[in-house]
């Protein structure tokens, strides 16, 4: 496993909003369907906002109606961690970037039950879109094999 990213905290304040500082760093939760992407649609791929470190693509996006966008899934295992949260009185599983240690949002067991049955709930402000038509020029070519037609 590949060492945490060491975090200058002064300069995440300069380069975040305020939303995307306190959810990222201070696990805070944005509002429902007042966010960027929780009714986005575009096909690309997520990358934590803090790090880059690349988390979800649009393949695996659904719309589960919570207001949040929703994934059936990470990218790949490995790039996020899960930790126990007993904050505001419930037991969740929080969700968080494993090299950046960003707060991502929380995953329940809610999902499409044809897709693994989770639900990675995840605050628009921890993440970045990349789109699929910049994946190249953004230093993420290697996932355009995501978006690639299945030949039968």
């Amino acid at each position: 496993m590949r060492e945490k990213m060491k975090k200058d905290l002064n300069l995440l304040k300069k380069n975040l909003t305020p939303l995307q500082y306190e959810v990222t760093q201070n696990n805070a939760t944005e509002r429902p369907f007042q966010n960027a992407y929780y009714d986005h649609e575009e096909e690309g791929i997520y990358v934590d906002i803090v790090s880059g470190e690349v988390l979800f693509s649009s393949k695996d996006k659904f719309d589960s109606g919570c207001g949040w966008p929703s994934f059936t899934k990470p990218i790949s295992e490995g790039t996020v961690a899960e930790k126990t949260d007993v904050s505001h009185g419930m037991i969740r599983t929080e969700v968080r970037s494993v090299y950046a240690d960003s707060h991502l949002g929380h995953v329940f067991e809610d999902g499409p039950t044809d897709s693994g049955g989770l639900r990675y709930c995840i605050n628009s402000a921890s993440l970045r879109f990349i789109p699929k038509s910049e994946l190249e020029k953004e230093g993420y070519g290697e996932y355009l094999r995501l978006f690639e037609e299945e030949r039968v």
